[in-house]
């Protein structure tokens, strides 16, 4: 089941629908009540294995030294620091996030590190990007694209800024597809997750989310389908861990 499933004039927020309207707040709050364990939040969600995921991500990214990347729902930094090694000090990365409090904590996370110079930090939204047309060669989005209320709306704005030839990086949890594994997937995501949200985060209802949302995201055909609908060319998906999380990529013709 995915967001085109829901009432006229409704949203999923996790398998509850809501009004179109208060999903962008809801999301919003889940954020910021998850902001300061983040990092906590993906290793619970991923058993630690979103640090490779994350690496592979990047590591096979269409880009190179002096190249202007744009990375959203950047959160805490993670992608955007990975990507510093593969645009060099000549490129400039772009750290878009909707809600401040992830911002302010990938932003003090980054200057921690020492990565200051090349950085930018700007609070927007992914279904409006203040970018004018063709301004990125790269535009990446990883654990992020589930959680906008209009992903057709974000993938156009995607294609938008993206220069002419440029890639367009999807990074998500999708489908499993080994069938012995979803049981013991969905026992994690929905029995054991929330649980240890409770016990290490103090918030049971925010991990809960996540792992709903997983649930109501597109599943690898379906995103494929959908970035084409914007107008990508050259679309594609790679599958990790047996589809725990896929790579879709497209590029602007």
């Amino acid at each position: 089941m995915n967001e085109h499933d829901e009432r006229p004039g409704t949203t999923h927020f996790g398998f509850r629908d809501v009004p179109v309207a208060d999903k962008q707040k809801l999301v919003g709050e889940v954020f910021s009540s998850v902001a300061g364990s983040y990092d906590l939040m993906n290793d619970l969600m991923s058993m630690g294995i979103h640090r490779v995921w994350k690496r592979y991500f990047v590591a096979t990214a269409q880009v190179g030294r002096g190249a202007r990347v744009l990375d959203l729902a950047g959160g805490t930094g993670d992608i955007a620091a990975l990507l510093r090694d593969r645009v060099g000090d000549a490129g400039e990365l772009v750290l878009g996030d909707i809600n401040g409090s992830m911002l302010r904590v990938g932003r003090d996370r980054m200057v921690d590190r020492g990565n200051v110079q090349g950085f930018e930090y700007v609070q927007c939204n992914a279904q409006a990007l203040p970018f004018p047309d063709a301004s990125f060669d790269l535009v990446t989005i990883a654990f992020g694209l589930r959680n906008v209320t209009d992903k057709d709306a974000a993938l156009s704005e995607m294609l938008r800024v993206l220069k002419v030839g440029g890639q367009a990086r999807v990074l998500e949890f999708s489908e499993v597809t080994m069938d012995w594994f979803k049981p013991i997937y969905d026992f994690h995501s929905f029995k054991v997750l929330p649980r240890l949200g409770r016990l290490f985060a103090q918030d049971a209802d925010s991990y809960r989310y996540l792992a709903e949302s997983i649930r109501k995201h597109p599943p690898q055909e379906a995103l494929k389908s959908m970035m084409e609908a914007a107008g990508f060319a050259r679309c594609g998906y790679r599958n990790l861990t047996g589809g725990i999380v896929a790579i879709h990529d497209g590029y602007k013709a």
